[in-house]
C-alpha cells in the first residue's frame, strides 16, 4: 500500500527560473543512474526478495525514500521551468522558436509535451528505461550494484553542483549528495554483513560449486593489452579477496583455438549462404511441405 503525503523530504525551491539548467537536472531524475532508476531498482529487489527481515526492510525503506527524491527533483524542475519563455522571438539569427530553444540548450519537450514540467527522461530527452534496473535475487550482487548506482549518481550530482550558482538548487543538491553518501555506506555495510553472517560470499553466486568452473584460470590475470603496469597491482599477485586462492599473472594470452565453421541456419531465415539461391529456395519450400517448424 502506498500513501502519499503532500510534503517534501527537503526544500526544493530555486532562487530563479532556469530552463537550461532544468534540462541538465533531468539526468539525475530520468537518466541511467537517476532517482527513478534507484527507486524502481530497490522496489523490485524488495518485491522479489526471498527472505523476510532486516535486509528486506532496509531495501523497502530506501526505495520509498528514493521515490521521494524523484518527487523533489520533479518539483524543482517544474519550478525552474515556471517562468521559462515560450520561445517567441524576433531575433534575426534565430527567428524560429524551436531552433532558438535547441540553440539555447533547453528541452523543447519540457514545454510542448509536459507544459513546463518534468519528464521521465535524461538530459538528452532519452526516455527512462526499465532495463536500467538490477534485481537479480542475489543480495550480494544486488547490494553491490546498488552501491555502484549511488556512486554514479553522486558523481553526477556533484558535477551538477558546479553547473549552477542558484542557492536554492545547490541546497537541494547538497541534501541529495548527503543522502547518496549515506546510501553508499548502507549498501556496503549490508553487503559486508551478508558475508559475515555466511548468507552470501565471493565469488557471486557463492553457492555455485567452483569445482564446476575451469579453476586453472579462476585467479589468473591474463594481460590482453600491450601495457605492462597491470602486473604491479594486487590483482596480479597475492591472496584473492574471496580467500579461496592466489592471484597469478600471465603476460599474454595462450594461443587460441580454431574458429568453428560458419553456421548454416534454416533456409527460411533467408540469410545469405554459400549455397546457390535456387537451392536455398527449394530447401525452404521442402521444409514448409514437411512442416519442419
Amino acid at each position: 500500500m502506498y500513501l502519499h503525503r503532500q510534503e517534501l523530504q527537503h526544500k526544493a525551491t530555486p532562487d530563479k527560473p532556469d530552463a537550461v539548467y532544468a534540462r541538465k537536472l533531468q539526468e539525475v531524475l530520468g537518466g541511467q543512474y537517476g532517482e527513478i532508476s534507484v527507486a524502481m531498482q530497490y522496489s523490485f529487489q524488495a518485491w522479489n526478495m526471498h527472505m523476510p527481515g532486516k535486509y528486506r526492510d532496509l531495501v523497502f525503506g530506501i526505495a520509498a525514500e528514493e521515490m521521494g527524491h524523484v518527487e523533489m527533483l520533479a518539483v524543482m524542475i517544474a519550478q525552474l521551468l515556471e517562468k521559462a519563455p515560450l520561445g517567441i522571438t524576433d531575433d534575426a539569427v534565430q527567428s524560429d522558436p524551436t531552433v532558438a530553444a535547441v540553440v539555447g540548450g533547453t528541452d523543447i519537450q519540457h514545454g510542448i509535451v509536459a507544459g513546463a514540467g518534468a519528464r521521465p527522461v535524461d538530459s538528452m530527452g532519452n526516455p527512462w528505461q526499465g532495463s536500467y534496473i538490477t534485481a537479480s535475487g542475489n543480495l550480494l550482487a544486488d547490494f553491490t550494484a546498488n552501491a555502484n548506482a549511488e556512486m554514479q549518481g553522486r558523481v553526477q550530482v556533484a558535477r551538477l553542483y558546479h553547473m549552477t550558482d542558484d542557492h536554492g538548487v545547490r541546497d537541494l543538491l547538497k541534501f541529495l549528495l548527503a543522502r547518496d553518501t549515506m546510501h553508499q555506506n548502507q549498501w556496503m555495510a549490508a553487503a559486508a554483513e551478508l558475508r559475515e553472517e555466511g548468507l552470501e560470499g565471493w565469488p557471486v553466486p557463492s553457492n555455485f560449486p567452483q569445482s564446476k568452473e575451469h579453476t586453472d584460470v579462476s585467479y589468473e590475470y591474463i594481460n590482453f593489452s600491450d601495457g605492462e603496469a597491470a602486473s604491479e597491482g594486487s590483482w596480479a599477485k597475492g591472496p584473492t579477496p574471496d580467500g579461496h586462492g592466489e592471484f597469478s599473472y600471465r603476460a599474454e594470452p595462450e594461443p587460441g583455438v580454431p574458429m568453428p565453421p560458419a553456421t548454416q541456419p534454416d533456409a527460411r531465415w533467408y540469410g545469405t549462404t554459400p549455397k546457390p539461391n535456387t537451392m536455398e529456395k527449394i530447401a525452404g519450400e521442402v521444409q514448409d511441405k514437411l512442416h519442419m517448424e
